[in-house]
């Protein structure tokens, strides 16, 4: 017997929640980790603030997509 694999639809309706959502918590990881730089060594101060660039580039690129899917939702995403 053999089954054929369907995709999920695509569902975007939950994107711009899911996304700010993961920002948060990227904020909330950056602020965190500058608690720890108080206890920290200088390598582990220099791959926290390594880190937290990273951390700091990935919010910029969320907050892109972000407005690029609330865009598309006011399209009713319509390629």
């Amino acid at each position: 017997m053999t089954r054929h694999n369907q995709p999920k639809p695509d569902d975007r309706s939950d994107n711009v929640e899911k996304l700010q959502s993961m920002v948060q918590n990227t904020i909330e990881n950056i602020e965190e980790s500058h608690e720890t730089l108080a206890y920290a060594s200088s390598e582990e101060r220099a791959n926290i603030e390594a880190k937290n660039l990273r951390r700091e580039e990935s919010i910029a690129a969320m907050r892109e997509e972000i407005k690029d899917e609330a865009a598309a939702r006011e399209n009713g995403y319509q390629s």
